[in-house]
């Protein structure tokens, strides 16, 4: 019930939308990312047997293409209290202070590193710095392959990664809690737009 550094799958959100619009991104416009459509998944374990598993409905953020370089950067927000785990009491526990504290930390924020554009169909490593209860850290997350050919549109974009609770300041029930989360973001990109239409190169 805590989230780690697959936050950083947020920023996998900036590469769809990069995916999402060679025009723009030839001209160094912005992309959002879409809110409505876009998650992120965490999962921890119980007594290291069973996993308890979470989302967050709500990610914001935008994708910066750099038109000289052909590299691009995400910074992504993930509102904590669009946290969902199936039942009110696991909810109201993980938006205490015990955990992501949301009454004085709401966001949850990733900035990526520029990172070549090719990697949005490739997949590979995708470094940022996540910033979590007020504490910011480097992050790895391994952007996945895209499923389509035109990700962030018809398909999300998938970026997983991992990261111990304790070093943003979550460390209780170490007795019965893993410190390892396991994050999964997925994200789609909302199309600029004049290339609403267009078919992402």
């Amino acid at each position: 019930m805590h989230t780690p550094r697959r936050v950083h799958a947020s920023l996998l959100g900036l590469l769809l939308l990069a995916a999402a619009s060679t025009a723009a991104a030839a001209e160094g416009e912005l992309i959002r990312l879409d809110a409505s459509r876009s998650e992120v998944g965490f999962k921890v374990k119980v007594m290291w047997l069973l996993g308890v598993n979470g989302r967050f409905g709500k990610v914001e953020g935008t994708v910066r293409p750099d038109p000289f370089r052909n590299r691009l950067s995400v910074d992504a927000r993930i509102d904590v209290a669009s946290v969902s785990m199936g039942r009110r009491s696991y909810e109201e526990w993980v938006k205490s202070d015990e955990f992501f504290d949301a009454a004085n930390h709401p966001q949850i924020l990733f900035e990526s590193e520029p990172f070549p554009r090719a990697r949005l169909k490739s997949g590979g490593e995708l470094r940022g710095d996540l910033t979590m209860r007020g504490v910011r850290l480097p992050v790895p997350l391994a952007l996945r392959p895209p499923e389509c050919d035109r990700p962030a549109f018809d398909c999300p974009i998938r970026a997983d990664g991992e990261d111990k609770r304790s070093l943003f300041g979550m460390g209780s029930h170490r007795g019965t809690l893993a410190d390892r989360v396991d994050l999964e973001f997925s994200v789609f990109a909302v199309p600029p737009p004049r290339d609403a239409g267009a078919k992402p190169g």
